[in-house]
């Protein structure tokens, strides 16, 4: 499960507890980008800042990890090329790649899009205002014919063999930008994220300079 954590927020951890229970998953590895390629990352906070956020968040949970593989390249944060790293170092495992609804809409933007359906299998969740639909329709065209539709199990099967799940049920509705902002002003974001979280906020200013 990928993202820019700037921060990780409660909806974050809901989201990794949802796809862990509902499809068996044995961990969910938290994978913070080191250079997001699709945005610019609000306050430039660092690597290392948001990866210690991300291991507050998750102090305790025996099934959730930080992979700090991203950081341990040059370039780009491209999913494929992560994608690709853990299929080489774990050859045995089965890996499932956990994307939000609103981000698998846009998917056909993404370096390399094609290749991650023949790289693993997907689990689409379910985001507020973004309904998911477990149809070929919510593909991009080129690709379209590369899947047929298991309407019993409610995903889409590549040709490669790997699957694309959907996971309804729309999580807590939490903004980062919104915690950015309450942060900056002082405020409150304990109902938001981990008090540990909300804590080291607190402690180092991290988005004090934020808009």
């Amino acid at each position: 499960m990928g993202g820019s954590f700037n921060p990780i927020h409660n909806a974050h951890l809901q989201i990794a507890e949802s796809a862990r229970i509902a499809f068996s998953l044995d961990r969910v590895l938290f994978i913070p980008a080191a250079d997001p390629p699709h945005k610019t990352l609000a306050g430039d906070v660092p690597f290392d800042v948001r990866c210690r956020m991300v291991e507050l968040a998750i102090k305790g949970e025996e099934t959730f990890e930080l992979s700090t593989i991203e950081g341990e390249r040059s370039g780009k944060s491209y999913s494929i090329d992560t994608i690709r790293a853990f299929n080489k170092r774990h050859p045995t495992d089965e890996l499932f790649f956990i994307i939000g609804g609103d981000s698998f809409r846009e998917i056909g933007l993404w370096h390399a899009y094609s290749a991650i359906f023949a790289s693993c299998s997907i689990i689409v969740v379910e985001r507020p205002g973004h309904e998911i639909i477990d149809s070929s329709d919510t593909l991009p065209v080129p690709i379209k014919g590369n899947f047929r539709h298991d309407k019993e199990m409610h995903r889409l099967i590549h040709h490669s063999g790997h699957s694309v799940y959907f996971l309804k049920g729309t999580p807590k509705e939490i903004s980062s930008t919104e915690i950015r902002r309450l942060a900056a002003r002082g405020e409150s974001i304990e109902q938001l994220v981990p008090s540990d979280v909300a804590a080291y906020i607190s402690q180092q200013r991290i988005y004090s300079e934020c808009p």
